[in-house]
């Protein structure tokens, strides 16, 4: 794969992650019914549930801002195992979840040639 198709290819992704997370975000940050049912199967009170909106809007932040980019994919990869953590401690659906977080490495790796090279041991494009 060429350097400007995984680019591309990575921001692609990047775009569609973002969107779903600060759409999840949205809804934990204005208190929505839905979001307010779930917290509460989770013994969330609301007050709790919009700071976890607002941490998931500003790793979703530092994730698409390419100089930080790599402390978003790492603050992303923590708060989405908590939150498979959490739905699966309370018989959830982990599953959408789970392939964000695959989606959030996988645009990772292809955004930063670093983390091909600290991963899998080869430099990107290799």
């Amino acid at each position: 794969m060429s350097t400007k198709t995984r680019k591309i290819a990575g921001w692609i992704l990047t775009g569609l992650i973002a969107l779903a997370l600060i759409f999840s975000a949205a809804l934990k940050l204005t208190a929505s019914p839905a979001a307010l049912k779930l917290a509460a199967a989770f013994g969330f009170s609301a007050g709790l549930y919009q700071t976890v909106g607002l941490i998931e809007v500003l790793s979703a932040v530092l994730f698409i801002v390419p100089r930080t980019g790599i402390v978003g994919t790492l603050l992303l990869a923590a708060y989405l195992g908590g939150a498979i953590a959490t739905h699966w401690q309370h018989q959830q659906p982990g599953l959408p979840a789970v392939v964000l977080e695959s989606l959030v490495w996988i645009a990772a790796i292809l955004r930063f040639p670093e983390l091909s090279k600290r991963i899998m041991g080869k430099a990107a494009g290799q």
